[in-house]
């Protein structure tokens, strides 16, 4: 009896981090050969030949070299991949990240307890808030549940990313700070910073040991919001994380020469919790339409935004919000977690704060009022004029498709994900008349520290099933016979990529250890299969699952001539958002999510006529 008072059945967030498998390097042969598959339906039967050699000569001569040093670095890693990921997916960018790789996307309380309405703004910022602090507050006593796939227990790493953590900029590589401590570990900065019409708040988030509440957090907002509405306009000194990073990291070498003062700004900035940003915009949306919101959300103004830090909630004047983070120290499904948690909360008190409106003597905020000179107000002008030029070239649509979601999809026995994969490569092949690669996030948090991997949706036979779709003298039973054949590839290549058996992570680390040795780029990656197959970053269409929630965001294209489409999928639904740039002539968002959609309608028809 006395054993099981001792042992506390519950668990800790972290407490299973040591215990993870370590990230494994797969075989090379098994590798190679998925390689060739991929790249399959990009060339003709010569190309493939070529390209078929050049493989094998990889394989017996290089590539065995740099696959036994990779072997060897993985000996002395839990994690072998980690650190070159975040360098080279990440830290060395040097366009501009915020643009570029920063993630987004809506809140979906419209849906229930918060519809569009003026003067609302505040009040619902600070209940959202409240629940963001007693998320943190959990993380740090370790009461966030571990999350499991099947029985496997996943790497909880990234959920410490969520708070207190910035991108640091540097002349060649950027930087990661993240001062997150749990109870066990230490202290941990607890205050929030605010921006508001180009001027940058602070204000500590737990007075006397106890987290403030939604009325003590309205007056800290309406302190700031009342100043910033009735004082002229700051200078607006976010917008330079918006710039090219190296660009950026010069700029923030003057700043902190101009005055050492503004070091310790920047650092306060860093280590702040998260950013909590006033918007003036009144954004449009319906549960059936999301674009202005999710817009405004990735690229609206960039003076009230740390495009660097890792978690931004965007409070806009009409009472919508939205999340915009840096992607660098975390995917989204931490994110997306979190933001889940601060939904139930707010459904189950029905959007409102129920506890006591006493209000105690709390310090008020303080400004964090940097010393610039002209150069830097020119600077930081010239910035926004760019950003502004560079984001009105974006397309994007953020639509719900509301016919079906994963319950009439799950009643064909189809998986829900590889559905909207397979009708994407089908309305791709619709419009561009030609095979689209794709990059599929996969994610590896089996393994210590592990992020993602990429599944390659356009295989051999997606693209046969397509072909099948456009063919008239193809009939019911042959597409459909295509379409079984492609779903169970693309679900034995999810599979794969989970468990640590993808290739193109693999190829990149044979890569990297080639240029650590100085050695020449091996032919297989100059080789033409390889970048027309999406390798290097090549992919046509880089898409992601947001989950199985209201929650759905967004990143944009990788290349210009490709497009981003990222989804959430629900039980009635299916929540899409889908990007382009409008100088490539031809690629449209628009038409392609509309695409999307009709090839919905088809694959279910599909399951229904071969049934009749």
């Amino acid at each position: 009896m006395e054993k099981q008072v001792l042992e506390s059945p519950e668990e800790r967030t972290f407490q299973y981090q040591d215990f993870l498998p370590s990230l494994p390097v797969p075989p090379l042969d098994e590798s190679l050969n998925k390689y060739l598959d991929a790249v399959k339906p990009f060339l003709n039967q010569e190309e493939y030949q070529r390209t078929e050699d050049i493989v094998k000569k990889f394989e017996n001569g290089i590539g065995k070299e740099l696959h036994q040093k990779l072997l060897e670095r993985a000996k002395t890693r839990r994690n072998w991949l980690e650190d070159w990921w975040l360098n080279v997916a990440y830290l060395d960018l040097r366009i501009s990240t915020q643009i570029h790789s920063n993630m987004g996307g809506p809140g979906p309380y419209i849906e229930h307890y918060w519809p569009k309405k003026e003067g609302t703004q505040i009040e619902r910022a600070c209940v959202n808030i409240w629940h963001t602090l007693n998320y943190w507050h959990l993380l740090r006593v370790e009461k966030v549940a571990i999350e499991r796939s099947g029985n496997d227990i996943l790497d909880m790493n990234q959920f410490r990313m969520l708070f207190c953590t910035c991108k640091i900029p540097g002349v060649t590589r950027d930087s990661i700070g993240s001062y997150f401590k749990t109870e066990t570990e230490g202290e941990c900065p607890s205050h929030l910073i605010v921006l508001c019409r180009g001027r940058v708040f602070a204000f500590d988030a737990v007075h006397e040991g106890s987290i403030v509440t939604p009325p003590e957090i309205f007056r800290q907002l309406t302190y700031i919001q009342k100043r910033c509405h009735s004082e002229p306009d700051g200078p607006g000194l976010a917008a330079l994380t918006s710039s090219e990073r190296t660009k950026w990291a010069e700029l923030r070498e003057y700043l902190i020469h101009l005055d050492p003062k503004n070091l310790t700004l920047l650092e306060k900035i860093q280590r702040g919790l998260f950013v909590v940003c006033l918007d003036d915009s009144s954004p449009h949306a319906t549960p059936e339409d999301y674009t202005e919101v999710t817009r405004l959300g990735l690229i609206g103004d960039p003076t009230v935004r740390w495009g660097d830090k890792s978690y931004n909630g965007i409070f806009f004047s009409n009472g919508l919000c939205a999340a915009f983070c840096d992607h660098s120290p975390m995917d989204a499904m931490a994110l997306i977690t979190m933001l889940t948690y601060i939904e139930k909360k707010i459904i189950e008190n029905e959007g409102k704060w129920k506890g006591s409106e006493k209000v105690r003597d709390i310090p008020w905020p303080e400004e964090l009022v940097f010393t610039v000179d002209q150069k830097l107000i020119n600077e930081i002008e010239r910035t926004k004029e760019w950003y502004y030029q560079k984001v009105s070239d974006l397309q994007l649509v953020n639509y719900a498709f509301t016919s079906f979601g994963k319950g009439l999809i799950r009643t064909k026995k189809l998986h829900p994900d590889t559905f909207v994969q397979l009708a994407l490569q089908l309305a791709f092949y619709k419009c561009h008349g030609r095979p689209g690669c794709c990059y599929e996030t996969a994610m590896t948090r089996r393994f210590y520290h592990g992020r993602t991997e990429t599944i390659r949706p356009c295989t051999v036979e997606a693209v046969e099933w397509c072909k099948s779709m456009l063919d008239p003298s193809d009939g019911t039973y042959q597409r459909l016979q295509l379409m079984y054949k492609a779903f169970a590839k693309h679900n034995k290549l999810r599979k794969e990529c989970e468990h640590g058996k993808g290739f193109d992570r693999h190829l990149l680390g044979l890569l990297l250890i080639a240029q650590e040795q100085g050695l020449p780029v091996p032919e297989l990656y100059v080789d033409n299969a390889f970048t027309a197959s999406g390798g290097g970053g090549n992919f046509v269409l880089s898409t992601s699952l947001t989950g199985y929630t209201r929650f759905n965001g967004s990143a944009l294209p990788m290349v210009h001539h490709g497009y981003g489409f990222f989804y959430a999928i629900r039980d009635d639904r299916i929540v899409a958002t889908c990007s382009s740039w409008k100088s490539c002539p031809e690629t449209d968002a628009e038409v392609l999510c509309r695409t999307v959609f009709q090839c919905f309608q088809d694959m279910l028809q599909l399951t229904v006529s071969a049934h009749l």
